[in-house]
């Protein structure tokens, strides 16, 4: 088995291409099984991260390379779990010192790091060596029935 996952690719920190990248994660996930809902989230998600590396990591410079890779995850025949590994050279943070604010300072902006960790089923902040910032979200696919009120 190869470690190199189905689609990667690479963008730079320019926020016009971040719509392609959205939809193309949308339709991914949707090939993959997940419903329209799970999709719709997995993409918020993602484009919440995108967002932070554009306006935090390169400061709203529009050169700076972004690397998103996409993988399945199986159990046996069925995909069960979608892995998206987002890697830049942006600016390094301690992973232990990102976080959301706080849910009672009602203002605009910085909900990002909360709005990806309630998506997703997993969420790893870690530094690449040498320089920038690599986040692994996973999601893993509801096998539930939809519920109706």
């Amino acid at each position: 088995m190869t470690d190199i996952p189905p689609i990667s690719v690479q963008l730079l920190s320019d926020p016009k291409y971040l719509c392609g990248v959205r939809e193309l994660v949308a339709a991914v996930a949707g090939r993959l099984g997940f419903s329209e809902e799970e999709c719709g989230q997995i993409k918020l998600a993602v484009d919440e991260a995108l967002c932070n590396i554009v306006r935090h990591g390169y400061q709203r410079r529009k050169d700076g390379q972004i690397w998103i890779s996409l993988s399945p995850i199986c159990n046996g025949q069925d995909v069960t779990q979608l892995r998206i590994v987002i890697e830049d050279e942006a600016r390094q943070v301690d992973p232990r010192t990102i976080k959301g604010r706080d849910l009672a300072d009602i203002r605009p902006g910085g909900l990002g790091v909360h709005i990806i960790r309630e998506i997703m089923d997993e969420v790893v902040y870690e530094k690449r060596e040498p320089t920038g910032m690599r986040l692994t979200l996973v999601k893993t696919r509801c096998s539930c029935p939809a519920s109706k009120p």
